[in-house]
């Protein structure tokens, strides 16, 4: 046991990596803690990658399904349809059947044709602060990225830009009722239902038309269905690639000479953006254990909650010599920043062209930034270790 909350650790909410570091020094790779309810911690690179990979005892479902099904049929009588993010809440084979309509549209192919609409994207957001000398990273160039991007990628309104935004923002704090997250859930679909419903009998060249294009065993796709792809494509596409970029400025801004290095090769920004992801890896995903085992020396019951603390594992000294160095020469760096498994990222490819694009274009732009020494760099952690506000400031 090591008492750890991963919420509200003030350490982790003051410097997330180092606090990272001492956790895989001073506590298990795999423990248990008693904090929100108790739950067990899998910091180390191997058992994170086998945990990833065996989904029959690992489990994405939170809840076993006819639990599930018994909470979506009673919550309807209220709200009307539970969006179920699909398919990242599902376990093989319905996960394999439910993703395959996805892995053509987000295929490398398909997002490299989008990288010049990031790079605009990118550019007219730079345009935006370029003058004043400095600007706050997170609300002014990361978060409206992805967003716009995400926007385009689905056909809605880049007019709702600010809508979908807060209810990032909102989606994203922490629950004050443990139903919070689900009329959340409700209230993004509400967001898209307009939309979703005009693809079916008006279809564009977008992401939602495409969906409506699908079948599964040989039954065609419903509405609900629909709601249910569109909750997990927000929560995906918003949220998750922020945090990538705030770390990876961060550290730029941190690191002057580097940042100097990179502007004279820029050609080495794809390994700088792989190196960044490892050093600052942010993604904490749940599983479920489905049945009793003893996994890495401990015995875990049916029903426990996992963590895959996957920022423990792409700094484990174990797997990386001198993890906590940023190498950009590193060899083998296999990192698991987006995952492994059947549940890797979908969204890979997109968030790595975002994120060397942007990286691009702010070196290329902008002279050398660095963090506003008046102006405190905030954090906050639970299944996302995110920046919230990262002042920069430029000559």
């Amino acid at each position: 046991m090591y008492d750890f909350d991963m919420f509200v650790d003030p350490a982790l909410l003051q410097d997330p990596h180092e606090r990272v570091r001492e956790l895989l020094r001073d506590a298990p790779p795999v423990f248990w803690t008693p904090r929100n309810g108790g739950h067990w911690v899998v910091t180390g690179f191997r058992e994170n990658y086998d945990a990833s990979r065996d989904f029959e005892t690992f489990s994405s479902e939170i809840y076993p399904r006819p639990m599930m099904d018994g909470m979506r049929a009673m919550l309807a009588q209220q709200i009307g349809h539970v969006p179920l993010p699909t398919p990242i809440n599902l376990d093989p084979p319905d996960h394999t059947k439910f993703r395959r309509p996805l892995q053509l549209a987000f295929s490398p192919k398909a997002m490299l044709a989008r990288k010049e609409e990031v790079r605009s994207l990118a550019n007219s957001l730079i345009d935006a602060v370029i003058e004043q000398g400095h600007c706050d990273f997170v609300p002014d160039i990361a978060e409206p990225l992805p967003v716009q991007v995400f926007l385009k990628m689905m056909g809605l309104p880049l007019e709702r830009s600010a809508e979908f935004r807060d209810l990032v923002h909102e989606f994203m704090s922490p629950p004050d009722t443990e139903l919070a997250p689900i009329y959340r859930m409700r209230k993004v679909a509400d967001a898209m239902k307009g939309e979703i419903e005009s693809r079916r009998t008006d279809p564009k060249d977008d992401l939602l038309s495409l969906l409506w294009t699908s079948e599964f065993d040989g039954e065609p796709m419903t509405f609900e269905l629909m709601e249910d792809y569109a909750v997990l494509l927000f929560i995906a596409g918003l949220d998750t690639v922020i945090n990538g970029m705030g770390f990876g400025v961060r550290h730029l801004a941190q690191n002057p000479a580097f940042q100097e290095e990179l502007r004279a090769n820029p050609k080495r920004i794809p390994e700088a953006a792989e190196e960044l992801l490892r050093r600052y890896t942010f993604t904490v995903p749940t599983r479920r254990i489905a049945k009793d085992v003893e996994f890495a020396g401990v015995e875990m019951k049916d029903g426990d909650r996992l963590m895959l603390f996957l920022p423990g594992a792409d700094l484990d000294q174990r797997e990386f010599a001198k993890p906590e160095a940023f190498d950009i020469d590193r060899e083998n760096n296999v990192h698991i920043a987006f995952g492994a498994g059947p549940h890797r990222c979908l969204g890979s490819h997109l968030a790595r062209i975002e994120l060397q694009v942007l990286y691009e274009q702010m070196l290329a732009r902008l002279p050398t930034f660095r963090l506003d020494d008046a102006k405190p760099t905030v954090f906050h952690a639970g299944n996302i270790i995110a920046i919230d506000s990262l002042p920069l400031r430029w000559d």
